[in-house]
């Protein structure tokens, strides 16, 4: 094993390459959480019953992101070898994009349970036929130097989706769940402009020489060997894993935490407010974590972010009322900026670039393996709040694994190798 980094000099991309490659995550974000963090969990509560409202939402996302696990890297793998005149990646986002209206648009008029559950599996579907590809605009189109800015930029408009999904989705949606379609044309409307966006921005060239971090006259010192760059990037996976396993936890069941535990008029409206304080905390250090991982290492910022996590989610057994929810909600979402910047960095810079789409998608069996397996909290959390009414130890329980998680994250880095690379500034 090599105690070096490696470094390799290669030229910058413009900065508008990279805003434009990253708008689609925008709109995916205004979907994804407007759909679980407001939607979902409003909509369900008019067709079960009130003491199964986690096991309901547990398992339905379950289900949905099962189908992400297994559909994101198919995708992402077709699209390195689908060389059209297009391009590779952008067919399939245009594709699955296509597909993501006309599910939404069964969600807009379900009226039961059943259409509920067809909308939701069917946009998981589409959905991740496009957002495979979309994963490897990056390592496609900016050189390693640069990976941790536009990590940055992606968990950006990760982020900004969110808080603008949060303010104007909380406003239109109201508790009981009226207005549903007016929030689906919201949701379509940002979705689509994000596509064209990034679809129109940003041509593929099919003849385009790649990124490839691992191919080039200009390496200083040796390469990593590939055996040991896979076993980084797998362990690098696992540590994902179990940090956003606490983290999904936390952001899935919240609204009904919101509802149980705080007497309020309108517990939608203030899951969106505590989501927003969580984006903006996230936003700022997303930014800074990615300026600072480019510098000073981006392990560095996942240790970190573990420990901030781990205080975050202990602070939130303490939250009884909106202020300290909304003060203990911004360290938790100041530690998630950190990781994901960090954490996405490392990915693009681990991953062969003539492959991203296929590697990059096997992340998601981090990401969206993690949601699905911390939604399989929600029978138990309705178990240990039943079990003595009115103490709502569920939830003490999910903030402890959330603690848990964020930390154990941390042990799993230990066997990961970080690259490193230098610019040819002039």
């Amino acid at each position: 094993m090599y105690n070096h980094p490696m470094q390799i000099e290669i030229p910058r991309a413009p900065f508008s390459w990279i805003l434009k490659i990253n708008a689609y995550w925008f709109g995916l974000s205004f979907l994804w959480n407007g759909l679980h963090q407001l939607i979902l969990p409003a909509v369900l509560l008019n067709y079960i019953n009130y003491q199964e409202k986690n096991t309901t939402l547990g398992l339905l996302t379950f289900a949905g992101l099962c189908i992400a696990v297994v559909i994101q890297p198919i995708s992402g793998a077709v699209s390195d070898r689908w060389n059209t005149i297009w391009g590779r990646r952008r067919p399939l986002i245009l594709l699955g994009t296509l597909g993501d209206f006309i599910f939404l648009a069964i969600l807009a008029w379900s009226r039961g349970l059943l259409w509920i559950t067809v909308g939701y599996i069917g946009l998981q579907f589409t959905s991740n036929i496009a957002h495979g590809p979309a994963q490897g605009l990056v390592p496609d189109t900016v050189p390693p130097i640069q990976r941790g800015m536009a990590s940055g930029i992606k968990n950006l408009m990760d982020m900004g989706g969110l808080v603008v999904g949060m303010l104007i989705l909380g406003n239109v949606f109201d508790p009981q769940a009226n207005h549903l379609v007016i929030a689906i044309i919201l949701i379509a409307a940002f979705l689509a402009v994000g596509a064209i966006i990034t679809l129109v921005g940003r041509k593929e060239n099919p003849a385009e020489k790649f990124y490839n971090s691992g191919a080039s006259s200009n390496i200083i010192q040796p390469m990593l060997l590939s055996r040991e760059r896979l076993k980084s990037y797998s362990w690098l996976i696992a540590s994902r894993f179990v940090f956003l396993l606490g983290v999904y936890g936390v952001q899935g069941f919240i609204q009904y935490y919101i509802r149980d535990e705080m007497n309020v008029n309108n517990p939608v409206k203030l899951t969106a407010d505590l989501l927003s304080i969580i984006i903006l905390a996230l936003m700022a250090f997303a930014m800074t974590g990615g300026w600072l991982g480019d510098r000073f290492g981006h392990k560095r910022m996942l240790y970190i972010a573990s420990i901030i996590g781990a205080v975050g989610s202990l602070l939130l057994i303490g939250a009884h009322n909106s202020k300290t929810l909304l003060m203990y909600g911004s360290v938790f979402g100041a530690a998630i900026g950190l990781f994901l910047t960090a954490n996405w960095a490392l990915a693009n810079l681990l991953v062969p670039s003539e492959q991203a789409g296929k590697y990059l998608g096997l992340s998601n069996l981090a990401t969206a393996g993690a949601g699905a397996v911390a939604r399989l909290t929600g029978p138990l959390i309705d178990l240990l709040n039943n079990a003595r009414k009115g103490v709502f130890m569920g939830y003490t329980f999910l903030f402890i694994l959330g603690a848990i998680t964020t930390l154990g994250s941390a042990l799993l880095l230990r066997k990961v190798i970080e690259i490193e690379y230098r610019s040819n500034k002039a």
